[in-house]
């Protein structure tokens, strides 16, 4: 086998790593329950819902909150699109260009992330929201 790990081995090393045996999983469930019935419904990021729900049910720290969140709306993203698209909801054209640019986006956003101490993430997060909530009702 030699020293160098198989493919994936680092990882998953990696993901295991931060698993916390503590975790209950029915929370969690119900966490992605509710930021998967917003994301459709409201058509809110995943973030917006899912980070608050992993602090408090989950016990994250506000870094692993926002990775894991990161993670989960993939699938999300995927069925909701799919759900849309059949309905003939979906801008292709206007959903690769916005796509796109979160490829270059969200890797930067991630190093900034993991550079930011939890205090002041929290509180941009926090800022965050109260600007999407005041740009929703008073537009």
């Amino acid at each position: 086998m030699g020293s160098n790990p198989t493919p994936g081995t680092a990882v998953s090393t990696v993901i295991v790593r931060h698993v916390k045996a503590h975790i209950r999983p029915v929370p969690v469930i119900l966490s992605g329950l509710v930021a998967g019935l917003m994301s459709g419904l409201l058509g809110v990021g995943g973030g917006i819902v899912m980070v608050p729900l992993l602090v408090y049910a989950a016990h994250l720290d506000q870094h692993h909150a926002h990775a894991t969140s990161l993670a989960a709306v993939i699938g999300i993203g995927i069925v909701g699109a799919i759900t849309f698209a059949l309905d003939g909801e979906v801008d292709v054209k206007v959903g690769a260009l916005l796509a796109l640019g979160s490829l270059v986006g969200a890797p930067l956003g991630a190093r900034v992330m993991h550079r930011t101490p939890e205090g002041p993430l929290k509180l941009a997060f926090g800022c965050l929201m109260i600007v999407v909530a005041g740009v929703l009702l008073w537009t």
